[in-house]
């Protein structure tokens, strides 16, 4: 899996540099639908660490990007965490640990409702 979040993440990286005068607004929805899109294939219990290095990739390439609109004025990590960084979408595990999908789906299997 690690290959594969490489991959996206250097396709993402080229489909900025395609993006560089775009606009920042319009370039953080695109970015928040890619974002997204891989949380929700990706985002099963145990793999939040995974997810949040994506989400930090994703960041980390904007910024690199977005840096390199200006030779004046350089942004600062800081100033894109408070007008861009909050853009992408948080990380949310979807689908339920197994254990309670299970007792969701069959209440009569364990717990008070036993048939015997």
């Amino acid at each position: 899996m690690g290959k594969r979040m490489a991959a996206k993440l250097q396709d993402v990286g080229a489909k900025l540099r395609e993006r560089l005068h775009a606009s920042p607004a319009g370039t953080g929805k695109w970015l928040a639908q890619v974002v997204r899109g891989y949380f929700q294939y990706h985002a099963i219990p145990g793999n939040w660490a995974r997810l949040e290095a994506f989400r930090n990739g994703v960041q980390r390439i904007w910024f690199r990007t977005l840096r390199r609109r200006s030779q004046r004025c350089r942004l600062t990590w800081e100033r894109f965490r408070e007008s861009l960084g909050s853009l992408l979408p948080p990380i949310q595990i979807l689908p339920p640990y197994p254990s309670v999908r299970f007792d969701a789906k069959h209440p009569n299997i364990r717990g008070k409702n036993r048939v015997r």
